[in-house]
């Protein structure tokens, strides 16, 4: 590719620098979009000369200049981007280098195949993140990643109740059945033994009710064998009640924050307002106080419980909770990202965890507990339970944070 095929990359570039900084992009002309190359137009606009943020425009230029070395940048790229999620700042939120290394890459990657895609992996999951928080306007093509990694890995059909229960359940009818015809059976010869000498002409009298050694042991028999069903059965209902808590409980839907504020009592805590379509809003306090602001919040789609049971965080009603993804050392946080397209409020699917959810989790069961721990983003940062994708209508669910926790 020559550098004429990057023309539009300089006025996405200005346009999104203007939007990241507050400026208003009508305060940089046309004329000197044009006429400045990429390192003196980024110099114009973010009057920064910091090494680290320079390097990755020295990168932008490079590309654009340096015909026939695409896929070896591309690559490096890649490799850069393997440990961590955006290029620079902290953690999740882009920063001025990643705007405008994206607005210079996807030039390239827009005329690239679904196979060589694949071999920046990496690269790939950025792109997407960064399309989908950023604002470039309407000069940047945006990359379609979504058949790349929307295919949910393979999985173990989850066994239905109908599907385990049954042979568990014969076991211990055929256990119970033995136990009758045992005890029967035995019974049976029990009675013949004491009937034997019996006759009309010398009956033999009963001294009492108590049953004859014979007749006692049948019967000791008959309960040892209809105890041995009931210990079968305590695990078997063990098993059901831990397989009936999994993500099919939850109801996790997509929603849309309207409003966000701090919560008035607590440093660590946001309030947000969110929409599930429909005039479906409610409140939810959230731990991100830490890692965004609240204007960072608005207009945000977000992925959130909306079945656990309301109640109050430090004096303020809270009826869900939004999900995120979260490193080791718990200094990376950042709410799931659902798919463009997604409808707000409709329900994330699991391929395999059909289930109805409960109406109102109970939290002396510890449902979460017993959950959370399968919810993990993979190492493209797709969100997964137990490897299988959060699955809305337009794709899966995506973090910018790979190999991460989701809670």
């Amino acid at each position: 590719m020559a550098a004429a095929d990057f023309a539009g990359s300089k006025r996405a570039i200005a346009y999104a620098l203007c939007k990241h900084l507050s400026l208003d992009p009508d305060a940089v002309s046309s004329t000197s979009i044009e006429e400045s190359d990429i390192v003196s137009l980024f110099s114009h606009i973010v009057k920064s000369s910091e090494d680290e943020i320079m390097k990755w425009v020295e990168f932008s230029s490079s590309f654009v200049g340096k015909d026939g070395e695409h896929h070896l940048l591309l690559g490096n790229l890649n490799q850069d981007l393997s440990q961590k999620s955006v290029l620079l700042g902290n953690g999740f939120k882009p920063s001025a280098a990643d705007i405008v290394v994206f607005a210079t890459v996807q030039v390239f990657m827009n005329h690239l195949g679904e196979n060589e895609l694949q071999k920046y992996p990496h690269v790939l999951r950025w792109t997407d993140y960064i399309q989908t928080v950023v604002d470039f306007g309407t000069t940047v093509r945006k990359i379609n990643v979504a058949k790349s990694v929307f295919n949910p890995p393979s999985h173990p059909k989850k066994a239905d109740k109908e599907d385990a229960d049954p042979s568990s359940k014969k076991v211990v009818s055929g256990q119970k059945s033995v136990g009758k015809s045992d005890a029967s059976v035995d019974s049976k010869k029990a009675a013949g033994e004491v009937n034997a000498p019996e006759n009309k002409a010398n009956p033999t009298p009963a001294k009492n009710n108590k049953p004859s050694g014979d007749k006692k042991k049948s019967q000791e028999k008959s309960a040892g064998k209809a105890n041995e069903g009931v210990a079968d059965k305590a695990p078997q209902k063990t098993a059901e009640k831990d397989s009936e808590c999994n993500v099919s409980i939850l109801n996790i839907q997509v929603g849309l924050i309207r409003k966000a504020w701090k919560h008035p009592s607590a440093d660590s805590l946001l309030v947000e307002e969110i929409d599930l379509g429909d005039g479906n809003v409610r409140q939810v306090v959230s731990g991100l106080a830490k890692f965004f602001s609240p204007d960072d919040l608005v207009n945000r789609h977000v992925v959130l419980i909306t079945n656990v049971k309301p109640g109050k965080l430090r004096d303020i009603m809270s009826a869900g909770l939004v999900l995120c993804a979260s490193n080791k050392d718990h200094s990376v946080v950042e709410p799931l990202i659902p798919p463009e397209g997604a409808k707000l409020g409709e329900r994330i699917s699991f391929a395999g965890f059909d289930g109805k959810p409960e109406d109102v989790l109970n939290p002396k069961k510890k449902q979460l507990d017993k959950i959370t721990p399968d919810l993990r983003t993979n190492e493209n940062g797709i969100a997964t339970y137990r490897g299988i994708p959060f699955t809305t209508s337009a794709g899966a669910c995506r973090s910018s944070v790979p190999n991460a926790d989701i809670k």
